[in-house]
């Protein structure tokens, strides 16, 4: 081999090695960026309840790994009504949820607004994407069910994106939650990955989309293939689930709602509309979603 080929092929072999580590090292770095939430860049609550002329209590529990969670609870009329509890998600806060607590607040519901670990005023900054917060929802459950102008018995569950998700798997473990709904929920971790990795860095999904899911895995200790909420979902029957999915979805995959539709047993509802973006049916379908999303409570809560 001439002295010039040994040059060149030592070039490649350098580029290559270089472009190998930059990708490991830009992969690692999105990874982790996903996955924390610290509290001196997070998005907190501009608003509270008292914006929308809602009488409310500031209100916090502990969960059982010692973290400090803070919600608010927007009670009934009465002690007779159901309460919903409401999920936001993913590095979302408290205030987003308020429209929506304005609204079911309005047909007599009681709502606790909760945050999860990593969020708004909440402890942690690790995100778990669902292998570390079903310890939260819980805390947030056994406070609620503790007080005594509550009806345990009538309680509901709404979950936004990724809070979607994590009602999906904590009503599947809760077997007292009597009606759910996620709203554009992914189905799984490997099902959206492509999609959210493009929305949520800027990057295209080959090659760093697997990459990226690599870190995560080993960043959170778990198996990506375990954060699928279409195991949980079929387990949630007799109760009913309510599952809404915007066909213009850019932050989960669009097909997330009729997969979770097929998992799911009866009964079950999907309401699928090709125009909506991402957790947008309030905003862009506002009487339709609140006439059918209020008519799903009544039929399963009163």
């Amino acid at each position: 081999m001439s002295r010039f080929r040994k040059y060149a092929l030592v070039s490649v072999i350098t580029v290559v090695l270089a472009g190998a580590g930059w990708l490991g090292l830009k992969t690692r770095a999105e990874a982790h960026r996903l996955i924390t939430n610290p509290r001196d860049t997070r998005m907190l609550s501009r608003e509270t309840p008292a914006d929308r002329g809602l009488t409310f209590e500031d209100v916090s529990v502990t969960t059982a790994d010692g973290l400090t969670l803070v919600g608010w609870f927007i009670p009934s009329p009465s002690s007779s009504q159901p309460t919903i509890i409401i999920q936001h998600g993913y590095k979302d806060s408290r205030s987003r949820m308020l429209e929506l607590a304005a609204l079911l607040r309005r047909h007599g519901y009681g709502v606790l607004v909760p945050t999860v670990r990593a969020h708004d005023l909440s402890d942690g900054e690790i995100i778990g994407l669902g292998s570390r917060e079903m310890a939260d929802l819980d805390a947030w459950w056994r406070w609620l069910t503790a007080r005594a102008d509550v009806d345990a018995g009538r309680v509901g569950i709404f979950g936004a994106s990724m809070g979607g998700s994590l009602v999906l798997q904590y009503a599947a473990q809760n077997p007292a939650l009597k009606a759910v709904v996620a709203d554009c929920a992914f189905s799984s971790i490997t099902d959206t990955v492509e999609t959210s990795v493009r929305f949520f860095t800027g990057l295209p999904p080959f090659p760093f989309a697997p990459m990226i899911l690599f870190w995560v895995e080993r960043e959170l200790g778990v198996d990506a293939s375990a954060i699928d909420a279409k195991q949980w979902i079929g387990r949630i029957s007799p109760r009913p689930v309510f599952l809404l999915q915007g066909g213009a979805d850019v932050v989960v995959s669009p097909a997330s709602g009729t997969l979770l539709f097929e998992a799911a047993k009866e009964p079950k509802e999907l309401w699928f509309e090709p125009a909506v973006g991402h957790a947008q049916f309030l905003d862009q379908r506002p009487e339709e979603f609140e006439r059918r999303l209020v008519a799903f409570y009544d039929r399963y809560l009163r």
